[in-house]
């Protein structure tokens, strides 16, 4: 009783070479592409980014000054007028750049930059390939 479809055990181990071959192809094509069109997305909003801090610097210094100076003439006419001004001034800074930097750090915790398709689909094909390997046994 001869079976002219049965693969002998080298071809068997070929194709499953093969398929395997494909199969982390398939999937090391799909981390790149995830993480190019993420680095992509970088690439196009750093400029704009970059711009945007180096007024919101020069806007935060002035802005700093006048609030020293306004703060000062509440202290005035004592000598320690302009240092206690500076240190409230301070104060407030690290308050208000805390709460920012706290927020957003959450906000990059919550969306991350893990490609999450390529995780997905590769947790499914861990589920299928353990489904399948139970079933072989």
């Amino acid at each position: 009783m001869s079976n002219a479809h049965a693969k002998t055990v080298p071809e068997a181990l070929a194709d499953l070479r093969e398929d395997l071959k494909e199969f982390v192809t398939t999937r090391a094509m799909m981390l790149r592409s995830e993480l190019r069109e993420k680095l992509r997305m970088i690439r196009m909003a750093a400029p704009a980014m970059l711009i945007g801090i180096l007024i919101l610097a020069m806007a935060g210094l002035l802005f700093t000054g006048f609030l020293v100076c306004i703060i000062a003439q509440v202290f005035m006419p004592s000598p320690w007028a302009y240092s206690l001004s500076f240190i409230l001034v301070a104060v407030l800074y690290a308050i208000v750049g805390g709460a920012a930097s706290y927020l957003g750090w959450q906000q990059l915790r919550a969306t991350g930059i893990r490609p999450e398709r390529t995780i997905h689909v590769l947790e499914q094909d861990r589920v299928w390939l353990q489904t399948e390997a139970k079933s072989q046994l």
